[in-house]
């Protein structure tokens, strides 16, 4: 083991200490957790469903939040136990930007899951921008560049290119950011005095409610945006819009939502948090077993309207293994949704410290911030030590087996370059990884000297 892994797991160690070997019973065995209707709240809805809560000695009542902030403000002020989060929001609120308030993960609800759609006048604009196969039909992925001459020609007019994304430090945010900036669009910069996003940029991106994303479009005050499911797929259904690219193809197995509560809450119920942890880890195991084999039941819980509440078939586009783009362009897409699989629960430190980067990259961190700095936050916000405790006592319990779980990671992922343009990103030098990066600031920068320069 090298000196960094070894230091990693005397600290995970030392942080075991604090808690039990094996958890007994919750300290809070009612709690009312908070979630948003979209696909990825599955692990909460099958943990009920199952009856993998009340196994933990948990009473659970779910609850739909009418948007992000509302779900995290409801969490820090003690209205809900905990909540599906998005990944953005315990980091952002650790640091101060936005709703502040000290909230910890011990559990990442899933990977990739998200699209990127453009309304049906939009794409005909782009169509004719981007390769095609022999049968005719766009190659995929498709690069931003083949939008920018689009968003060029309503500038030329005069009129305000306006994209929609679910919150400031959404996946969704970063990734519809990302996919711009990799084709050569510049999405805009935040500052303290400005916190819309939209400074220097050449399109104006907003924020819109999930599920509220179709009819928006369809009204045309969005012209696209980035969101979760089902709502790209009920573009489609509703002939309104065309999914441009998943983030899959944008960036493979990236992290997306976890599951957030206080600090506080997790220091004050140890016991609580491994049995909520340990109920999870179940449902994705259930979400994933078998080739997916469990999908089309889980597509039937979540179309009730009490989970997401949208169209069975809407939802089964992508959860069962396939996702369309245009009507009847459906493509095989057997990892959009992953619960379990590629350690996807597990709360790595580089998936905290990606996001970390891109709120540096368009200037929601308005300074540098040396490599430790990321390392620290990371770890003051994710907590696999919890992880580890629910996944040995599955194992303990014979509910789960060893080889299902990535115990000897360090918490930082291996270096990856599974990204639309081939950056590679390793958690350990953010500042490295942020410098690569064609558009958004460098070290050194702000906003400010940016823009002038």
């Amino acid at each position: 083991m090298n000196t960094r892994k070894l230091l990693t797991a005397l600290s995970l160690t030392s942080s075991l200490v604090a808690l039990p070997a094996f958890a007994a019973d919750p300290e809070v065995d009612e709690l009312t957790l908070g979630f948003i209707k979209l696909t990825d709240m599955a692990p909460l809805a099958i943990a009920k469903e199952k009856g993998f809560f009340e196994d933990e000695g948990l009473f659970v009542t779910l609850e739909a939040q009418s948007n992000w902030k509302v779900l995290l403000d409801r969490v820090i002020a003690g209205e809900l136990q905990g909540a599906h989060m998005l990944a953005g929001q315990p980091i952002a609120a650790t640091i101060g930007y936005g709703t502040a308030g000290e909230v910890v993960t011990p559990f990442s609800m899933d990977l990739n899951g998200n699209a990127i759609t453009v309304s049906n006048a939009v794409w005909a604009e782009m169509k004719p921008n981007v390769p095609a196969d022999a049968e005719g039909k766009p190659i995929h992925p498709i690069s931003a560049s083949a939008l920018k001459p689009v968003i060029e020609s309503y500038a030329d007019r005069g009129e305000p290119f306006n994209l929609g994304m679910v919150f400031p430090v959404s996946t969704h945010n970063y990734e519809l950011r990302y996919w711009l900036a990799a084709g050569g669009v510049h999405p805009g910069f935040y500052s303290p005095a400005d916190v819309s996003g939209q400074i220097g940029g050449d399109v104006l991106i907003s924020v819109t409610p999930p599920p509220q994303m179709p009819a928006t479009m369809e009204a045309g005050t969005i012209l696209g945006y980035a969101v979760g499911e089902p709502w790209n797929q009920a573009a489609v259904a509703k002939g309104i819009g065309v999914p441009v690219i998943t983030d899959h193809d944008l960036w493979n197995k990236n992290p997306e939502k976890v599951f957030g509560v206080t600090k506080a809450f997790a220091e004050e119920n140890p016991q609580t948090m491994i049995a909520l942890t340990k109920a999870l880890i179940r449902a994705a195991i259930w979400l994933d077993e078998n080739d997916n084999a469990n999908r089309p039941e889980a597509v039937e819980i979540l179309a009730r309207s009490e989970y997401v509440g949208a169209d069975a078939a809407v939802i089964a586009n992508s959860m069962t293994g396939t996702f369309e783009f245009e009507p009847g362009d459906k493509r095989p897409a057997p990892d959009f949704n992953v619960f379990f699989r590629y350690n996807a629960t597990y709360p790595y430190y580089s998936d905290a410290v990606w996001y970390l980067t891109q709120m540096r990259r368009w200037g929601q961190i308005a300074e540098d911030k040396a490599d430790a700095w990321y390392d620290e936050t990371a770890k003051s916000v994710y907590r696999p030590d919890i992880y580890k405790l629910a996944a040995e006592e599955l194992i303990a319990e014979g509910k789960a087996s060893a080889d299902m779980f990535d115990f000897d990671a360090d918490g930082y992922r291996e270096p990856t370059n599974a990204f639309l343009d081939g950056v590679t990103y390793d958690g350990l030098t953010p500042n490295a990884y942020i410098d690569s990066l064609t558009i958004g600031l460098k070290t050194g920068q702000t906003v400010e000297t940016a823009i002038a320069n």
